[in-house]
């Protein structure tokens, strides 16, 4: 990179549906690496492939983004000088380029049909359009210029193809992989245009765009990295070495268990999710689960996936997005895949939790109480949520901390109540009930004193007279402080309680 040229990094998803984890995390180290070196980021839609596309998945990708703090400077939806940035408006700009491949010798028009070509697979194993068998197809290598024109003019469809020379060395420089040398010999001639639909495919049209919006670093998923050589020679047929990118390739996503990439059947079969928002397929009807509707905080999905592949040097794990800004290097990239733990982002999504408020978090749990059917002022939930916030990972796992809190117990524990509930139990609540009817206040401190010292008076067992009390009044034993339930709960509803149990139990 030299110094006169500005970074510019682009995020180019095709929309076809969801957008996958792995997507996302490219999309943050393109944020990530464009933020710190004061550069620009694009985003672009790549929908050359027309029958692929899937309705609302643009959009789908911008609110995701957007949730998850990944912000562009222009683009589809951003606007910007470069324009336009969906691939299906600049047909006409790629037409000049193809035809200036194809009046240089470096590109070649084919007619070959889907059966000429299953024909040629069944015929030569291992079959591929290259060096080795162009002059055996039926293109404008092997036809005359007339019999090209006369087969355009009788509408025949055909494609164009980029003309690969066989036995040079391509050099690709990576920035994570290092010198990356592949034989061209190994390449096919890759179809770069195709009159059915007047569209260029993925490979001419990136090199054009990443070229004309003068993009200076392609950080991008280990999968590309076979196209590279392809990309670097199509640079040079177009006579543009001196503004080629600096390419980065990402390690892939790896399955949490076992081998091979992450897939959305992974997250289906051990219950996480591999989307950032929840996804309603168009076409199957289908419902994927997503990080943001399971409970996921954005800052939290951001740490996680930022420490998928990549490291800053030391042994922090909790990163702002600023102090990931300030500390990502491609340099620190991984080669190799990253395995998807997903309990790890679990335990994120715990400590950045814990960073928020009470207020807050009873702000997030407020609509999951009411879906219960149950109100509660702000104040009380927010002293309910300090005592349990602790205890979870995710505001909607609060439910099941707090529930007693609003609805009294029916049933109770059945072992607690053999092991706590004895003959005398309910004589000793009785006299319980009495020394709350006396209290001065219910303050968690005061009470504590003044019940724990008729405990104690009284000679009674402290564990099994304390546990019988919040069998009485949660239903269980086990859960937050006892004096801090009954001061939240009130000397009303605690007795209320402990006389349900006296009369449940005996």
């Amino acid at each position: 990179m030299t110094n006169e040229r500005k970074v510019r990094v682009r995020f180019a998803p095709s929309p076809t549906g969801a957008l996958h984890i792995g997507g996302v995390r490219t999309a943050l180290y393109n944020y990530l690496f464009a933020r710190q070196h004061g550069g620009d980021m694009i985003f672009r839609i790549e929908d050359t492939d027309s029958q692929r596309f899937v309705p609302g998945t643009e959009e789908y990708i911008m609110e995701a983004l957007e949730w998850l703090g990944i912000k562009f400077d222009e683009g589809v939806g951003y606007g910007g000088e470069y324009g336009p940035y969906r691939q299906s408006e600049r047909k006409e700009i790629y037409r000049k380029y193809v035809d200036q491949l194809l009046a240089n010798g470096k590109g070649y028009i084919a007619f070959d049909t889907p059966e000429e070509l299953d024909a040629k697979r069944q015929e030569i194993a291992n079959f591929q359009y290259d060096a080795s068998t162009r002059m055996s197809m039926r293109n404008s290598l092997t036809m005359s210029a007339d019999e090209v024109n006369a087969a355009i003019e009788a509408g025949e469809k055909y494609v164009v193809r980029f003309k690969i020379e066989p036995g040079e060395d391509v050099v690709v420089n990576d920035i994570i992989r290092g010198e990356v040398v592949i034989n061209s010999s190994i390449l096919d001639d890759k179809v770069l245009y195709k009159s059915a639909d007047n569209l260029p495919t993925y490979h001419l049209a990136n090199i054009v765009d990443d070229h004309l919006m003068e993009v200076s670093h392609v950080i991008r998923g280990e999968e590309w990295l076979p196209s590279a050589p392809l990309h670097v020679l199509l640079y040079r047929a177009f006579g543009w070495e001196d503004s080629m990118p600096r390419f980065a390739h990402l390690p892939l996503l790896l399955k949490p268990d076992g081998k091979g990439k992450l897939s959305k059947r992974d997250g289906d079969r051990l219950g996480f999710p591999v989307f950032p928002l929840e996804w309603h397929d168009p076409k199957s009807g289908e419902v994927s689960s997503g990080y943001r509707e399971a409970g996921y905080l954005p800052e939290a999905v951001v740490n996680f996936l930022a420490l998928l592949g990549w490291n800053p040097g030391n042994d922090q794990e909790i990163m702002s997005m600023d102090e990931l800004i300030a500390l990502f290097d491609l340099h620190r990239c991984s080669k190799s895949g990253a395995k998807f733990d997903y309990e790890k982002g679990k335990w994120f999504n715990h400590q950045y939790l814990q960073t928020r408020s009470d207020r807050e978090v009873a702000e997030m749990f407020a609509p999951i109480v009411a879906s219960h059917g149950h109100t509660c002022d702000i104040e009380r939930l927010t002293r309910i949520v300090s005592l349990v916030k602790s205890r979870v990972n995710f505001v909607n796992e609060l439910w099941e901390q707090t529930a007693f809190f609003f609805e009294a117990p029916e049933e109770y524990e059945e072992k607690s109540v053999r092991k706590r509930w004895d003959e005398g139990m309910g004589g000793r609540m009785n006299e319980l009930i009495e020394i709350i009817e006396h209290l001065p206040s219910m303050e968690s401190k005061a009470a504590e004193e003044i019940v724990l010292g008729w405990i104690t008076d009284k000679g009674y067992h402290m564990g099994n007279v304390m546990n019988a009390y919040r069998l009485a009044v949660v239903g269980y034993c086990k859960g937050p402080h006892m004096f801090d339930i009954s001061e939240i709960m009130g000397r009303e509803e605690t007795i209320a309680r402990l006389r349900k149990a006296i009369e449940r139990l005996g």
